[in-house]
């Protein structure tokens, strides 16, 4: 089971599988907004929606702290897009 865990001291969330990091939604926090600059799964957990559910735990946590929300990571344009 993969847990998504927030990790704001390291401007992230990230994915474990047991305790193995096995992806990373990072973010800049800048004083008005966060932008998320990079998301990344280890090649053999694609296709588990682990990627997307990184993004969807920051834009969460963004949302619970009035931060507005970025991206420069195609991949998570995208998923803010939808």
């Amino acid at each position: 089971m993969i847990e998504i865990r927030f990790e704001q001291e390291h401007n992230q969330a990230a994915a474990y599988d047991g305790e193995r990091n096995v992806g990373v939604c990072q973010y800049q926090a800048l004083p008005d907004r966060w932008i998320i600059n990079h998301t990344f799964t280890e090649p053999e957990y694609g296709g588990q929606g682990i990627a997307r559910n990184m993004v969807e735990c920051v834009k969460e946590q963004a949302a619970l702290k009035q931060v507005r929300l970025e991206a420069t990571c195609w991949y998570a344009k995208k998923v803010l897009s939808e």
